[in-house]
């Protein structure tokens, strides 16, 4: 049995009704897991996305600008040896930028959305069950592959470990997309993150380590500080750093009454799954949204009302199309324009006017229809606008979606019509059908002057190969 800490005096002052007798794991948290998980986590993903097809910059510092080459988003490991802040303004570090020849890419969310595809197929292929935790993440459920006996029988080889097997993933991943990989093994989920951490950093793991039943887990736990243990944020990392808690080991071996105190049941949750008691299983649910922003700066300031139209009925199909993808109707519609006086540019200093659609809406003709009448109510003319944006709110979801008796609206007809739109703009690439009144030459779009080619996604930018 596990031996108590001392409890500080000072916490039982401050919480006399707190009694060590309350404290135990939460109700899922009885077992340590049977096998474990696996945290497959894509390095540098942005810059290495970039490398797949430009070969050129392997071993270069690469930074990956955002939206508008405004932030700085991602870097590449050469490029975070450089006083480079990921978030930070791009004209912050411009002139170390020049200075060290550093490569600047724009963000090309379409490549990088469909390599993350790809990634995820082939980890699909490979275990029965795993959660797609975020682009460039997954986490994989090792349950029942114990004994894994793939070549038993056939090859005479002795059967492959997990450790094998997860670097049979990483080989194929690289094989097949030409990403690398890192994978974290371990009994619980914040230990396979904590996993993933030294197989990025560590040569002798070769991109796998495995802390499954590890007699290093100690030292892997004292190397690892509290602010990067997965769940713990910032303001809990400083209350606990306060209480003498630096180390995701100082963590797992503090008081259980002290964590409760600063972090709640959620530190409780943490603290099981560092000392190898699974309480976050595979989560496959993906939560609805509760409102949906589609947002963006001008690449340069327009004054045109036909130009503004454009942008906002490209947003409004856009918000519409993902508020279809989770099944939900709006009930309110928000559209704001700000333009650039005093270079205020924050929503608070915006023009904005909402309309309520009380039965609830999914349709993005009937979006933009509503969406077009708010811009002819606040376009001032003789301003110039930097930013502009719509707003879905009040989410319910679409079956039930109110219809009325004396409804005119052909109702059957148009949910038939955005089926087919989302449909074949799933299947040839977003965009491949829209509305004329989002036009074609788009002046107002975003800055993207080092945007590389939508390699995988579009026909006419695909890789050209010359044979000598």
């Amino acid at each position: 049995m596990r031996a108590r800490a001392a409890i500080p005096q000072e916490l039982n002052a401050e919480n006399p009704i707190l009694d060590e007798t309350e404290i135990h794991y939460p109700p899922e948290a009885t077992q340590p897991a049977a096998a474990g998980f696996a945290l497959v986590d894509c390095n540098n993903f942005y810059a290495s996305c970039e490398r797949v097809f430009n070969p050129q910059l392997k071993g270069k510092p690469i930074v990956v600008l955002s939206s508008n080459d405004a932030c700085i988003v991602a870097l590449s490991n050469e490029a975070k040896a450089f006083d480079i802040k990921v978030g930070a303004p791009f004209f912050e570090s411009e002139h170390i930028v020049k200075k060290n020849k550093i490569v600047v890419c724009s963000s090309n969310f379409n490549l990088y959305g469909d390599m993350s595809r790809r990634v995820m197929n082939i980890l699909a292929s490979f275990v029965p069950e795993m959660e797609v935790y975020s682009i460039d993440e997954a986490f994989l459920n090792l349950a029942g592959m114990g004994k894994l006996d793939l070549d038993k029988g056939q090859t005479g080889r002795l059967p492959p470990t997990i450790t094998d097997y997860a670097r049979t993933i990483s080989a194929t991943i690289l094989k097949w997309t030409g990403l690398p990989v890192s994978i974290g093994i371990a009994r619980t989920k914040v230990l396979a993150k904590i996993a993933n951490r030294h197989a990025k950093k560590s040569l002798k793991a070769r991109g796998v380590l495995n802390l499954i039943d590890s007699p290093h887990i100690d030292k892997a736990l004292e190397e690892i500080h509290v602010v990067d243990v997965w769940g713990i944020g910032i303001r809990s990392a400083r209350k606990l750093i306060e209480k003498g808690i630096r180390s995701a080991l100082e963590f797992r071996e503090a008081p259980e009454m002290l964590i409760r105190h600063t972090m709640g049941i959620n530190g409780l949750r943490i603290q099981a799954e560092l000392r190898g008691i699974s309480c976050y299983e595979m989560d496959h649910t993906q939560q609805p949204r509760k409102g949906i922003l589609c947002s963006q700066s001008f690449g340069r300031k327009i004054c045109r009302i036909e130009q503004l139209k454009e942008a906002i009925t490209a947003f409004v199909t856009n918000a519409s199309s993902r508020l279809r993808e989770q099944h939900s109707a709006a009930r309110l519609l928000t559209v704001f324009l700000i333009n650039d006086q005093n270079g205020l540019w924050d929503e608070k200093n915006s023009d904005s006017d909402s309309v309520k659609l009380p039965d609830g809406c999914d349709n993005s003709l009937e979006l933009v229809k509503q969406a077009m009448k708010l811009v002819d109510k606040q376009f001032q003319p003789g301003r110039h606008y930097k930013r502009v944006g719509v707003r879905l709110d009040d989410l319910i979801p679409s079956s039930q979606i109110q219809t009325s008796l004396f409804d005119a609206k052909p109702t059957d007809k148009s949910n038939a019509l955005m089926e087919t739109v989302d449909l074949l703009n799933d299947k040839l690439g977003s965009g491949a059908l829209r509305y004329a009144t989002q036009g074609t030459i788009h002046p107002w779009k975003a800055k993207s002057e080092m945007v590389s080619p939508r390699y995988t996604t579009s026909w006419e930018e695909l890789v050209e190969v010359q044979a000598k």
